[in-house]
């Protein structure tokens, strides 16, 4: 199977034509909790994963819908097949980003039952740039031009085991599952 992956369940994946079948919520957050913020460039490692779980955590904290919270667990669940590609770089390479955008579409729709609306993923984009700032100021020590945004939540930058964050993500999932 030359265009699979193999992921950590034994799925053999193709992510260029994603599928709800090959999809398994215990990869997404097994390889989240493995990939370094940043494509590695920060102070301490700091998993996708936990800036996942940050940013479904704000969500909660904000009063935002189950949806939205999920959704925003699963903001960068791509990466757990397609890797991280950091934004500056990202921006530049349109046929990765409809790549991106058609698992995200595909993860969305099996475990929030549709795609996100022009409201939810405004919520999620705003949840993730206001956390971006923090990942940039904390692991970069490169704090963004703007000000610091409000945040609803205190969060965490320690360095915890990967089986940890994979069991919280799990958990978190669990909770807010549609």
């Amino acid at each position: 199977m030359p265009d699979c992956i193999t992921t950590y369940t034994g799925i053999h994946f193709d992510p260029l034509a994603p599928t709800p079948e090959g999809l398994e919520i215990r990869d997404i957050a097994h390889a989240l909790s493995l990939l370094c913020r940043g494509n590695g460039h920060v102070q301490t490692f700091f998993s996708v994963g936990q800036h996942c779980i940050h940013c479904a955590l704000e969500a909660q904290a904000r009063g935002m819908s189950r949806r939205v919270v999920l959704a925003c667990l699963l903001h960068d669940a791509s990466e757990a097949y397609l890797s991280d590609v950091p934004r500056p770089f990202k921006k530049s390479l349109p046929a990765y980003r409809q790549l991106e955008d058609r698992l995200l579409t595909v993860i969305y729709q099996k475990y929030l039952g549709s795609a996100l609306t022009a409201e939810e993923a405004a919520q999620v984009k705003q949840i993730d740039d206001d956390m971006l700032w923090y990942d940039l100021a904390t692991l970069l020590r490169d704090p963004p031009a703007r000000p610091a945004p409000a945040m609803s939540t205190a969060f965490s930058y320690e360095v915890r085991p990967f089986a940890q964050v994979e069991q919280q993500y799990l958990a978190l999932y669990e909770q807010f599952q549609l």
